[in-house]
């Protein structure tokens, strides 16, 4: 494969870190009304964006266990918008249609605001586990609507730093192909080593290598981060290419980055060589999955357990990709790393 032209598509930028306590609908609002004067929504829209993350945060104080606000910019393409993620660890919504459907407030669920967010965002959802967890999401865009049209694969990731840290050592990208069939996306997954500044810093020259490739073999597009990356401390970093017109899903990766290809029957994992990249890399190996509809590539760091199974998230994969990915960094993030996850989904034929 030759080089070829490539667009931006989205790729992880900060993300705002809110736990539950006392304080947090009010450091909510603080930092959502930041988030909307960077992006220039509109003050009705940031009004409505502040009660969005009043209503998460109530609901996470008087319903979950535990959990966290997640506050952050989202970037596709030529928009931007306000995102908020709400993650608790339970005790889950026991009927999420009806929840949304009539807002009634009992033990268990979250009651009203859960309807009220769906009525406030211009995008929102929810997936729920009995007893393990809920996530939530609304999206406030900035500007107008008008003109934006569903992908053939939606992608979206999260992050989180180690407990204690500002900053995150992972990172990931994604970006697409021009010239090729009927589509193709390349997505990084990087896992800076360490933890801190200097691992963040090596997860940024690896998004910039990325961003600057005009490959598309995966293998090629690792060569140039590899290079990117000399200087710093290196990471582990998978590459994949998403190619519509073949339905496959082709991998290169070193380190310990977990990649598979999750269907509505099971999983087929994605293997990644020993290696540094920016340091030691070895012969590289591309693996290959099939894509077909309906389907989601997934791939997270080593921050991330990799004994999560789909079959364990009904109903997970046919959701806006990052809920996807906040609910799997929900469920299977270890608090004694930094967590990364990116996700590709593919939608069911007409």
């Amino acid at each position: 494969m030759g080089q070829v032209t490539s667009t931006f598509v989205a790729e992880a930028g900060d993300v705002c870190w809110l736990r539950a306590d006392v304080a947090l609908a009010a450091a909510a609002r603080h930092q959502a009304a930041q988030l909307a004067r960077g992006v220039h929504l509109s003050p009705e829209h940031t009004a409505r964006l502040e009660l969005c993350v009043t209503e998460l945060a109530t609901n996470l104080l008087k319903h979950a266990h535990d959990g966290a606000l997640a506050l952050r910019v989202v970037r596709a393409r030529d928009r931007a918008a306000v995102e908020c993620l709400s993650l608790d660890n339970g005790p889950g919504i026991d009927d999420v249609p009806r929840a949304l459907r009539d807002g009634t407030s009992a033990t268990g669920t979250l009651g009203i605001g859960l309807g009220a967010i769906g009525r406030l965002a211009d995008e929102s959802g929810v997936h729920s586990l009995r007893g393990r967890g809920t996530v939530v999401y609304a999206r406030f865009w900035a500007g107008p609507a008008d003109g934006a049209r569903p992908e053939p694969v939606a992608t979206g990731g999260l992050t989180r730093p180690i407990t204690g840290e500002q900053v995150c050592g992972d990172s990931w990208a994604v970006r697409a192909v021009g010239g090729h069939g009927p589509g193709a996306l390349t997505l990084m997954m990087c896992d800076g080593l360490g933890h801190g500044p200097l691992a963040a810093r090596a997860a940024d020259r690896a998004r910039e290598a990325f961003r600057d490739s005009r490959h598309m073999d995966p293998a090629a597009v690792l060569g140039d981060v590899h290079l990117g990356l000399r200087g710093t401390r290196g990471a582990a970093v998978a590459i994949a290419l998403v190619d519509l017109g073949e339905e496959r899903v082709r991998l290169s990766g070193v380190g310990n980055i977990s990649a598979l290809v999750a269907t509505e029957g099971g999983r087929s994992g994605l293997l990644s060589v020993p290696g540094i990249a920016g340091a030691q890399l070895p012969r590289l190996r591309t693996f290959e999955a099939a894509f077909p509809p309906g389907s989601a590539l997934v791939m997270h760091s080593d921050g991330l357990s990799d004994r999560w199974k789909p079959a364990d998230l009904p109903g997970l994969f046919g959701q806006d990709p990052s809920l996807v990915a906040a609910q799997i960094l929900n469920q299977a993030a270890v608090r004694r790393d930094d967590a990364g996850i990116v996700v590709a989904v593919r939608g069911q034929r007409p």
